[in-house]
């Protein structure tokens, strides 16, 4: 099944907020730079794109004027991100436990 514009906005912002949340609180990325850039910049051309497609309800303040450049101004302390990025963590941790983040 093909997600929607908006289902794939909401995955990006969501992919960016947990993973600038491990990168810059928890020092502890578990993707390369790369490939969040490129998360990072489909996130970017789709709100372009499409920006009334982009009121889903979902930190649309907080993604708003996304360039793409850097997560550190997003909401990392807000409780949902955390739980979310500690979980997926902790879940990386299980499948990889010898391996070392990125």
């Amino acid at each position: 099944m093909t997600q929607t514009i908006k289902e794939k906005i909401r995955q990006r912002r969501s992919q960016m907020l947990v993973h600038s949340y491990l990168y810059y609180v928890e020092d502890a990325a578990l993707i390369e730079d790369d490939k969040w850039q490129r998360w990072a910049d489909e996130l970017y051309r789709l709100q372009k794109k499409n920006p009334d497609e982009c009121q889903i309800d979902f930190y649309d303040k907080a993604f708003k004027d996304w360039t793409g450049d850097t997560g550190f101004h997003l909401p990392l302390k807000d409780p949902k991100v955390i739980k979310k990025a500690k979980q997926i963590q902790s879940i990386w941790k299980q499948c990889y436990p010898k391996e070392k983040a990125a």
